[in-house]
């Protein structure tokens, strides 16, 4: 088994620690830690190490699942983790009549690399590529794709980096390819909350549907590290007895502050958090305009806009914009589209236009001066407090 380096998190490794502004992540702006009870009692393991039953029953009943139809895990990186774990590092069967049984994953992307990294280490995937502009998700090329040893089908969405929301018609379609060839239909919907009007999760969808997700991108509670894998019960049951292996229980302050983010705070966490995307979103499209560059308009918070003449590719103008202006973005190389770059829009609004206009002094610096033969571009300000506030999120 060999997995490839995370070359997004080497990115960051590189470049985030030494910038003042964190514009790559992918999230919502953290929320601060006193707006909740933080004293969970005796701080030992959780038990039993799938989480809390009754809280476990509350989150099921969000997809109609009971329980045993939910794991909870560390953030949606290990729900994915053991789902992959459960679903193609074993050929048998996970489910009834054969529901699951192969070592080959149909992946649709770009995506968040783990999403087709991990299973490709554990058997064989097949990726099916969105195409700019548009980036719509085709159930035909899904189709297409799917083998007699297809195990799972896997998407996300609303999908990242590109921010598009697949129209649920068309997530409901794939699914029914899932179905018609014994296969489980993967969904992280790790930013579906962040819609103000969210579709139903795939989970709900029936017994071949998996739903992954977390308390980190739409709530802004990242360094909680919890989140869930929810669907069939031989699925979830099979991923137990990986979690066993892994991390063996959520944390136990992660499921205090979980329950109480999803009890009578959450409507009020939500909200706020879709007014800041909303009013950011609103932002980054006038800056995009202004620069003329091309975009999906997202319905999350990232934007996945083309890269600005003067650069040879996204990797050139990453790297120009933090040596030059401390400002971190994601080359689209690291989704396949080095023609592009990634931004994420989550932040608070200080931060996000301070990024922003760093940005525009990079560009506009370059399209004067194409050679690079000039100053620096950007940078000054305050650049210790823009660093403690810019770098807040951590959302990958």
């Amino acid at each position: 088994m060999n997995v490839d380096p995370f070359g997004l998190e080497r990115w960051f490794a590189k470049y985030e620690h030494e910038a003042d502004v964190m514009l790559a992540e992918s999230g919502i702006r953290s929320l601060e830690a006193d707006r909740f009870d933080l004293d969970p009692g005796e701080v030992g393991y959780v038990i039993p190490t799938n989480g809390d039953p009754e809280f476990r029953a509350d989150v099921g009943d969000r997809y109609g699942r009971s329980a045993d139809e939910v794991l909870f895990t560390c953030g949606t990186q290990e729900a994915n983790f053991l789902a992959f774990l459960s679903l193609v590092a074993s050929a048998e069967p996970v489910g009834e009549e054969g529901i699951g049984s192969g070592s080959h994953a149909v992946v649709v992307t770009p995506t968040y690399q783990a999403l087709h990294a991990v299973p490709e280490a554990f058997g064989e995937v097949t990726r099916v590529k969105l195409s700019p502009p548009e980036w719509r998700l085709d159930p035909d090329a899904v189709a297409d794709a799917v083998r007699e040893d297809t195990a799972v089908v896997v998407v996300n969405n609303p999908n990242n980096p590109t921010g598009r929301y697949h129209d649920e018609a068309r997530v409901r379609e794939v699914y029914d390819v899932a179905v018609e060839h014994d296969a489980y239909l993967l969904c992280d919907e790790v930013y579906r909350l962040l819609a103000s009007d969210p579709q139903e999760p795939v989970a709900s969808f029936g017994a071949h549907g998996v739903s992954t997700t977390s308390l980190t991108k739409a709530y802004g509670l990242s360094g909680l590290r919890f989140g869930w894998i929810a669907g069939p019960e031989p699925v979830v049951e099979r991923a137990w007895r990986w979690k066993d292996y892994t991390t063996i229980s959520p944390s136990i302050f992660g499921q205090h502050v979980a329950k109480q983010a999803l009890g009578r705070r959450e409507d009020r966490i939500l909200e706020e958090n879709r007014e800041l995307a909303d009013g950011n979103r609103e932002r980054i499209a006038a800056w995009v305009d202004r620069h003329g560059l091309e975009w999906y308009d997202p319905a999350s918070v990232n934007a996945f806009p083309t890269v600005p003449e003067g650069f040879s590719d996204a990797r050139e103008f990453c790297r120009t914009v933090v040596e030059e202006a401390g400002v971190v973005l994601a080359p689209g190389d690291l989704f396949g589209f080095p023609d592009r770059f990634r931004v994420g829009f989550g932040h608070r609004r200080e931060v996000l236009e301070e990024g922003l206009d760093r940005v525009s002094a990079v560009i506009e610096a370059h399209a004067d001066d194409p050679d690079g033969s000039g100053e620096e571009a950007a940078g000054g300000g305050d650049a210790a407090a823009t660093h403690d506030a810019a770098l807040d999120g951590g959302s990958r």
